[in-house]
């Protein structure tokens, strides 16, 4: 897969079939555009073509707004390049992207890039102040004599697949389960284990400390059955995410206790996949408490499979 993240003067000579969008977390309505546009490449004995950005536009246009982000662009070129896709276009979105014409906007990709495709959104929006919308797009197809497919909505138990919905899921209700089936993979963090205070271990739970990077979506406060990915292998873990409250803590804290594992990982990355949600993070009554409830989640954790 080509990636191309600087503009180039080169002009290519396939015949281009590109998909549109933001696409944060590549979930099935975003794979449903992209599958289309890598159908048309093969068709026609084209390229297929992704053309997405490096940030997220609203992290630009007001940052108040920019929600938390599915996944990261390491991420994005893996599941897209497993895919099949044939060139990346990531583009970063900045003030002067933002004010251009939805017009030129069309007009540059289909010089540049040789387009006789593009692939979009029922809901797809673009141009300056997102005053370009799928009508126009069809003007546009016209006049620049491309091709337009217009993608309807996925849906996934009766309901339209989005972003937020996955981010509310996420977040709000801990319902990693159903961001799974919607999501190219379940949905996971990234990021460096740090040390914590180190009450897990003197209760025979040791545990690892995740240090999160806050942009991205956090699930609910709770306790997960998850997947440790940790030099291409996967562990079982029970993850709590939330302030200790039986042992006052203060910070929210994502603290993972792999199972059979007994290793020095500080300093080292994990990737930490959300399988299920398991229960509410709760104030126990005694330590005695918590370790006998953390025992029952083990026993249950240890008869499930990872599906990853």
């Amino acid at each position: 897969m080509d990636i191309i993240e600087e503009e180039i003067k080169k002009k290519y000579n396939h015949d281009i079939y590109v998909a549109l969008g933001s696409f944060d977390g590549l979930h099935l309505g975003h794979m449903k555009l992209i599958d289309t546009a890598i159908k048309l490449a093969k068709e026609n004995n084209g390229k297929s073509m992704v053309y997405t950005f490096k940030n997220h536009p609203l992290g630009v246009i007001n940052k108040k707004l920019a929600p938390k982000l599915l996944m990261d662009n390491s991420t994005k070129i893996e599941v897209l390049k497993n895919k099949g896709v044939d060139i990346l276009r990531f583009i970063c979105f900045d003030k002067k992207f933002m004010e251009i014409s939805p017009e030129d906007f069309v007009l540059n990709i289909i010089k540049q890039y040789n387009i006789k495709g593009i692939v979009v959104g029922f809901n797809f929006r673009f141009g300056h102040k997102n005053s370009g919308d799928v009508e126009l797009l069809k003007e546009f197809s016209k006049k620049y004599n491309f091709k337009l497919f217009v993608v309807n909505a996925v849906e996934y138990n009766n309901e339209v697949v989005s972003s937020s919905r996955i981010r509310k899921a996420i977040s709000q209700y801990g319902n990693v389960e159903e961001a799974k089936e919607m999501l190219p993979h379940p949905y996971f963090l990234e990021g460096k284990v740090v040390r914590g205070r180190q009450i897990g271990r003197k209760m025979g739970f040791p545990t690892i400390n995740l240090d999160y990077n806050e942009d991205f979506v956090i699930p609910k406060n709770g306790v997960y059955f998850t997947a440790v990915l940790y030099h291409n292998k996967f562990y079982k873990g029970i993850t709590n995410i939330g302030y200790n409250p039986t042992v006052e803590g203060k910070r929210l804290n994502i603290e993972t206790h792999i199972l059979d594992f007994n290793k020095e990982i500080y300093g080292e990355r994990i990737r930490l996949y959300f399988l299920s949600r398991l229960r509410d993070e709760k104030k126990f009554q005694s330590i005695e408490e918590l370790s006998l409830t953390i025992k029952k989640d083990k026993e249950y954790v240890k008869s499930q499979n990872i599906n990853c």
